[in-house]
């Protein structure tokens, strides 16, 4: 069990700061494993370390030289620092990973992009096993098959496979309620266990063979050969075709990968390329002994970093929260790669190896990777340049001091008042920032249907609250873009008096965009037809709206930020529309969980005949005791 020295008491001197105020630490620390974080000015984290012994490793930044200037400009801002003694080097290195994902240092390799990848499910919860994409804990019992790099690599492989094995997609309510087969069964994805077209039995023996071929067992296909040829030799052409399909499915999974190994089952394959004081990480997922896709990834490290200390801690940091293969092969060795592949193995609960090979197809695997870590870091400087002169020109535009670093816009979504929600995107110097952005649910009691001033008002008062608790400067805005107009605008600066914010002093900038409107060349409403000018119309605090000429880059990269904001507000919007659309009233019933809730549509047929069923009828229901047959009642009519 982790032990937290105290830190109020360790230092005598808390006036003391840089390298003297380590040096008088180091008098109090033990010679055990741990993890220190040095803390600056404002309270932030600046740094978070692991130590085999925290004495002899924290007297190392006390002494006067042979530190990088990375390292001099984070002990110079050291004005505090607090320790965890840990039992085993391992274990410190566990929670420094847990503690640079959580506090996010200035000066460590942070992972930017944690998003969790999507896995096949196979459902065990179930008599005929469902087959569906899953992203997020294992909650759900069954047989978990991945990662995928992404969500367009598992829906391609669920297609296939549903050919191949005809397993259903459908969730149990919809199972459940099936009287006749559906367009799935029709165009030979689902072997339609619904209605009986299948025992349950022969269903079972599809799901064992699908688990079979992802686990990575060849011989399905062979032994659906033999049974097409059997059934072609008894004139059973109509099995016989069925079976070819299937066949040709299978071939298709395992011919359409980009690289496929024969002798790598399953391992992860991480490529390092840095260049230009920027690093690219990309990890190839192989299962099965098939390519499931590949992600590149943007670590946030010094300029001189080396490959090797960036890829460790990437490391440390990707698998925090999935778990690691038996194998992982890297183009450079990490860092302390034999205290990271034991840290792995105590995590996994099994032996986790990791190498760097020098010949044969895994060095094929590593040359692959690396050639796609540096085409990907390529087109990301690229985009990063092109993005810097966008920030520039939108500074010119908007007469601002600098290019802003962090641009939010913010758009609203709904039809006629209903599943109201706004939205958030997050632009930096690098391109957009997908892991903040942030969506803001309205509620309909909150304002009245269909008014968008009110909206924005609600969403910015939200976010402007927000920006007002934040002490973390990389979160606060530079510069606010609404998609509306004047009546946006007007709403928005309102709220940011009552807050006590003025943009045009000590908050972030306002404006707004609206779509395009001709006006004439005084900045008036009315239409000037011989200038022809069409574009975005941009709205800014006391001074008149304006249009950019239509090659502008500005204008396109205006034109780019409200697009996503769209994009994402509407897919935000539509998700939201579809759950409140297939949302069942028993959800909302204290105490029917997902058995009572099968139990009772199973009995009655439909959630509509259980609210107008009697407490009585509602009781002989198994699993339905008197007083919960009542409590649904008074549900269902008040």
């Amino acid at each position: 069990m982790p032990t937290i020295i105290d830190n109020q008491d360790i230092s005598d001197t808390p006036s003391l700061r840089g390298a003297a105020l380590i040096a008088d630490y180091v008098k109090r620390l033990p010679a055990k494993p741990g993890v220190y974080r040095m803390i600056g000015e404002e309270g932030d984290v600046l740094y978070v370390g692991k130590a085999k012994q925290l004495k002899n490793r924290v007297s190392s930044y006390a002494k006067s030289g042979g530190h990088s200037n990375r390292i001099m400009r984070m002990i110079s801002e050291t004005r505090a620092m607090e320790f965890v003694v840990t039992t085993t080097e391992t274990e410190a290195l566990l929670l420094e990973a847990n503690l640079i994902k959580q506090l996010k240092p200035r000066y460590n390799v942070i992972l930017r992009d944690d998003k969790t990848f999507p896995h096949i499910l196979i459902a065990a919860d179930h008599d005929a096993p469902q087959i569906l994409k899953h992203r997020g804990a294992r909650k759900r019992k069954g047989d978990y098959f991945g990662p995928f790099a992404s969500a367009g690599a598992v829906n391609r492989t669920l297609n296939t496979l549903q050919k191949a094995f005809l397993l259903r997609s459908c969730s149990d309510s919809v199972y459940e309620a099936r009287t006749r087969p559906c367009l799935l069964h029709q165009i030979k994805r689902c072997a339609a266990p619904c209605v009986d077209l299948v025992s349950i039995e022969d269903y079972q023996g599809l799901v064992h063979q699908a688990q079979k071929f992802l686990g990575g067992d060849q011989s399905i296909q062979k032994s659906l050969s033999q049974e097409m040829e059997a059934a072609a030799e008894a004139l059973d052409f109509e099995r016989a075709a069925g079976l070819r399909d299937r066949i040709r499915a299978l071939t298709y999974i395992q011919g359409t990968q980009h690289v496929n190994a024969d002798d790598v089952p399953e391992a992860d394959i991480f490529a390092i390329h840095k260049e230009g004081g920027h690093a690219c990480i990309q990890v190839f997922f192989f299962r099965a002994g098939q390519n499931w896709g590949n992600h590149a990834f943007f670590p946030k490290h010094d300029r001189d970093e080396t490959p090797e200390r960036i890829l460790g801690p990437f490391m440390a940091q990707f698998y925090d929260t999935r778990p690691a293969p038996r194998l992982i092969l890297a183009n450079v060795m990490p860092d302390q790669s034999a205290l990271l592949s034991e840290a792995l193995g105590l995590r996994a609960g099994r032996k986790v190896a990791i190498s760097t090979p020098s010949r044969g197809s895994k060095k094929d695997l590593t040359d692959s990777a690396v050639m796609n870590a540096r085409e990907a870091l390529a087109r990301r400087l690229s985009e990063s340049a092109s993005q810097q002169k966008n920030m520039q020109r939108l500074a010119e535009v908007l007469e601002l001091d600098a290019p802003p670093q962090r641009i939010e816009v913010f758009d609203n979504s709904h039809i006629q008042g209903t599943n109201a929600l706004g939205a958030m995107i997050v632009a930096g110097p690098d391109g957009f920032i997908k892991n903040q952005y942030r969506k803001f649910n309205m509620k309909a009691e909150e304002l009245a249907p269909g008014d968008d001033f009110a909206m924005m008002r609600e969403v910015l008062r939200r976010r402007l609250i927000r920006v007002l608790k934040d002490d973390e400067p990389a979160t606060r805005p530079d510069l606010i873009i609404l998609d509306g107009g004047k009546g946006q605008l007007s709403a928005v600066l309102e709220t940011a008096a009552e807050l006590g914010i003025d943009p045009e002093n000590d908050g972030p900038k306002i404006i707004a965009v609206a779509k395009g409107r001709r006006i004439n060349a005084k900045g008036g409403k009315s239409v000037d037809r011989t200038a022809g000018a069409t574009g975005e119309q941009i709205f800014l605090p006391g001074r008149d709206p304006f249009l950019l000429a239509p090659n502008d880059p500005g204008l396109f990269f205006i034109q780019r930020l409200r697009d996503e904001a769209h994009r994402f507000a509407i897919g935000a919007h539509r998700a939201k529309r579809k759950k409140a659309i297939a949302a069942n009233p028993l959800d909302e019933v204290p105490g029917v969980g997902a058995a009572r809730k099968r139990a009772l549509l199973n009995h009655f047929g439909s959630a509509k005949a259980v609210a107008r069923a009697k407490p009585q009828d509602l009781a002989a229901v198994d699993g339905v005791s008197d007083a919960l047959a009542q409590r649904i009642y008074d549900f269902f009519h008040g």
